[in-house]
């Protein structure tokens, strides 16, 4: 059986494994074989327009800039991935559910991931020329966090952090993009989803404590030991916090707090169920967050109707 064929780190159903097998490798790399990660990335800038409506009200401009916010995720995280594996080759080599990726593997060279890359970073460029210019500024200075997030994991235990900080940027894009302007409300928000972050990827980040702490990369997971539970639902608690607050900054009103409710409830599941020592079910819990970010913004689109 071709190597290509037996990757751990890989999922074996779908779509990706019946294209040709020249073409299988860039897919993977680009992770196309596990959507979940594009809908956590488009889903900030989603919930960035949700937000902006209640005071802005909704328009046809929404459906524009949600679909301009996906093709976007799809290519940026894409990118990011690729990226992602050229930093991390040596580390995906010496662990067995990475080794056989691509780059380890070699069924793409160096150069040709490099240029898989460009390709990916030229189809998002073209995305935001189709955004206003201080919505074009502030995308294009998260490329300081998007290069400096694989080295995070080998000097701090708060990698989940920094993807935060860089996993929520489109909110920011978004919700410029429509409301022209940076404002409280907006930190709050962005603050409220770096929070939802740290949550979500410690309960990923438990899938790999074992094989993290014989290579010595680091994470939330290992920092909280055996309080990652406690860790986190602080952190999805701070994060409904200052959603809460965003909301009642943007209206005044309180049937946007009672918006936040199915996603804060379902935040209290996640926590509920959450059994570090199990890894398919951390992994479900994590692939949850896209229901839990749509409840979201079901919520906030209605508070703003109403």
């Amino acid at each position: 059986m071709n190597r290509d064929q037996i990757i751990k780190d890989s999922v074996k159903q779908g779509w990706v494994e019946s294209m040709p097998e020249s073409v299988r490798p860039y897919l993977r790399l680009s992770r196309y074989d596990r959507p979940i990660g594009f809908w956590l990335l488009a889903l900030p800038g989603w919930i960035g327009l949700a937000f902006a409506s209640l005071s802005q009200g909704l328009g046809w401009e929404e459906i524009k800039y949600a679909v301009l916010i996906a093709i976007g995720a799809v290519a940026m995280r894409g990118a990011g991935c690729t990226y992602n594996d050229i930093v991390d080759r040596d580390l995906d080599a010496s662990v067995e559910r990475t080794a056989l990726r691509p780059l380890p593997a070699g069924t793409v060279s160096l150069k040709a991931a490099w240029t898989w890359v460009a390709i990916q970073c030229g189809i998002g460029a073209i995305v935001l020329a189709f955004f206003p210019r201080l919505a074009q500024i502030i995308a294009v200075s998260s490329l300081a966090l998007v290069a400096g997030y694989p080295f995070m994991k080998r000097i701090t235990f708060w990698p989940q952090a920094w993807l935060g900080l860089t996993f929520n940027w489109a909110v920011l894009v978004a919700f410029v993009a429509k409301t022209g302007a940076v404002s409280p409300s907006l930190l709050f928000l962005y603050a409220g989803l770096v929070f939802w972050t740290i949550g979500y990827d410690t309960i990923y980040a438990c899938q790999d404590k074992e094989d993290d702490a014989l290579i010595g990369i680091k994470s939330t997971a290992r920092l909280f030991g055996d309080r990652v539970k406690l860790g986190v639902g602080i952190c999805y608690a701070l994060c409904v916090s200052f959603l809460l607050l965003t909301g009642w900054v943007e209206t005044n009103h309180w049937v946007s707090l009672l918006a936040i409710v199915p996603f804060a409830l379902h935040l209290i599941w996640q926590t509920s169920k959450l059994d570090p020592q199990d890894g398919r079910s951390c992994l479900n819990l994590f692939k949850s967050n896209r229901s839990a970010a749509l409840l979201c913004i079901v919520g906030i689109v209605l508070a703003g109707l109403l």
